[in-house]
C-alpha cells in the first residue's frame, strides 16, 4: 500500500476563507482575459500582483500554485483555462476511414493559405523567452503569417544553428524578441542576437538579421508601472535597475505590442494582394473538389 501526502486525481476540497478569496480573484483574472486563454500560472500571478495587491514573493507564488492545484482538482477552476508546459507528445498518424480522408481533403480548400509574408520588405519572426506565452502570441500574429518561437533559457547551439540556416534562406529579416528585464534576460537577448548574426555571416547569408527588443523595456516598466524586484545578488552580470518578468505585462497589452510591431513593418498593399490570391485559389480548389464529388 502506497501512502501519499498529496491528493491524487479529482478531489473534493473544503478550503479556508483565505483560499476561497484567492480562487475568486483568480477567476476574475481568467474572466477578464477569457479571449486570451489559456494563461500560464505565472501570468495569473502577475495579474494578481498588479490588480489585486497580491504579494510578489516566491512564497506567494508557491501558495498560488498549490491553491490552483487543489482548485482545478475540485472543479473550481477550469482545467482548460491554465496552460502547463514541459510535456511533449508524439502520436502515430492514422485515419478512421476513407470518408475522413475525403472530408479532410475537401476541407483543405477552405483552410488553404499562402505565405502571407511573401513579397514583404522584411521577413519577421517573434521569439519569446517564456514558452508558455508562445501559443497566445502565435494566435495574435497568425493572420500575418509570422512564426512565433520560444527561446526559454539559453538556446542550444543546435537550435541557433538551425534558425540561422532558416534565416539564410531569406533576404532582410528581423526578430522581434520578448523577454524578462533582468540580468539573465538581457544577456540571453544579447548572446542570441550576436551568435545568430555571426552564424549568418559565416553562412554567407543574403543579409544579417536584425534583433529588436519588443518587451520588457525600461520605458514600458515606467509607463505601465509594472511590478519590480531587485536583481539577485548572486547574478553578477552587468545590469542596472529593478527586474521585471515578461508575464508582468497584461496579456492583452502584450498582444497589442506584438501585433502593432508586425503591422508597422508590413506593406498593406502587398499583404492584400496575397490575401486576394488566396481567395482566388480557394475558389478554384472548391470548384475542383465539388466537381470531383459530383462525378
Amino acid at each position: 500500500m502506497t501512502c501519499t501526502t498529496r491528493v491524487r486525481g479529482f478531489a473534493p476540497w473544503n478550503p479556508q476563507r483565505k483560499s476561497l478569496i484567492l480562487v475568486a480573484q483568480v477567476q476574475e483574472v481568467l474572466d477578464e482575459y477569457r479571449q486570451h486563454l489559456p494563461l500560464t500560472i505565472r501570468q495569473v500571478f502577475y495579474r494578481l500582483v498588479g490588480s489585486q495587491g497580491y504579494g510578489k514573493t516566491e512564497s506567494a507564488y508557491s501558495r498560488l500554485c498549490e491553491t490552483m492545484n487543489r482548485a482545478r482538482r475540485a472543479g473550481l477552476i477550469d482545467f482548460d483555462a491554465i496552460r502547463d508546459d514541459g510535456v511533449s507528445r508524439h502520436d502515430p498518424h492514422c485515419w478512421t476511414g476513407v470518408e475522413q480522408v475525403l472530408l479532410t481533403v475537401r476541407g483543405m480548400a477552405d483552410s488553404y493559405r499562402l505565405d502571407r509574408q511573401d513579397g514583404q520588405p522584411v521577413r519577421l519572426f517573434v521569439k519569446c523567452e517564456a514558452g508558455g506565452m508562445a501559443p497566445m502570441l502565435a494566435r495574435s500574429v497568425d493572420e500575418y503569417g509570422v512564426s512565433v518561437i520560444s527561446s526559454g533559457g539559453f538556446d542550444s547551439l543546435s537550435a541557433k544553428y538551425q534558425f540561422a540556416m532558416e534565416l539564410a534562406e531569406y533576404g532582410k529579416t528581423e526578430i522581434l524578441h520578448i523577454g524578462d528585464c533582468d540580468p539573465s534576460g538581457v544577456h540571453l537577448f544579447k548572446a542570441l542576437a550576436e551568435d545568430i548574426q555571426a552564424m549568418c555571416i559565416g553562412l554567407d547569408a543574403g543579409g544579417v538579421p536584425t534583433f529588436t527588443r519588443l518587451a520588457v523595456t525600461p520605458v514600458q516598466i515606467e509607463a505601465m508601472n509594472l511590478p519590480t524586484a531587485p536583481a539577485k545578488k548572486t547574478d553578477r552580470r552587468a545590469f542596472e535597475g529593478e527586474t521585471v518578468q515578461a508575464e508582468a505585462i497584461p496579456p492583452d497589452v502584450l498582444i497589442d505590442i506584438v501585433r502593432q510591431a508586425v503591422i508597422d513593418r508590413q506593406d498593406v498593399i502587398t499583404r492584400q494582394e496575397v490575401l486576394d490570391q488566396e481567395e482566388r485559389d480557394r475558389e478554384e480548389l472548391r470548384a475542383f473538389f465539388d466537381g470531383e464529388a459530383g462525378q
